[in-house]
């Protein structure tokens, strides 16, 4: 599997992105199976320490959970509590950027929402 890194980004901070997109899309349910530490590496060509950093700071934030043995598991909402930090940080963050840009480029935000968007920007609900 070959996977192209942002090198500006720790890649274990990437793997963890990949993770939470993979909830929040739905290809990680609540109680899914995480891949083992050991596939991962040997799939991404990366040190099996990188991807259990990445799975440690998933645990710390409770959207996963080690078991004893058994490997890592999506836990009870984590979908819906990524959904909210997610939200959260696009309105305190990314929102305010993004929105001083409109207005700069002095677009109408209502004809700009009712623009379609492009086909390969859709996300599949």
């Amino acid at each position: 599997m070959s996977v192209t890194w942002n090198d500006n980004v720790p890649i274990y901070r990437q793997l963890r992105e990949r993770v939470v997109a993979m909830i929040l899309d739905g290809a990680l349910n609540e109680g899914d199976a995480l891949p083992s530490v050991r596939q991962v590496a040997a799939d991404y060509q990366i040190n099996p320490l990188t991807v259990s950093k990445a799975y440690q700071e998933l645990v710390d934030e409770q959207l996963v959970e080690k078991r004893r043995g058994l490997g890592m598991f999506v836990t009870d909402g984590a979908r819906d509590a990524l959904l909210r930090s997610e939200r959260e940080h696009f309105l305190r963050e990314e929102w305010p950027r993004l929105r001083a840009r409109i207005e700069r480029m002095g677009l109408d935000t209502q004809k700009l929402l009712a623009t379609p968007a492009p086909e390969s920007h859709k996300r599949e609900s």
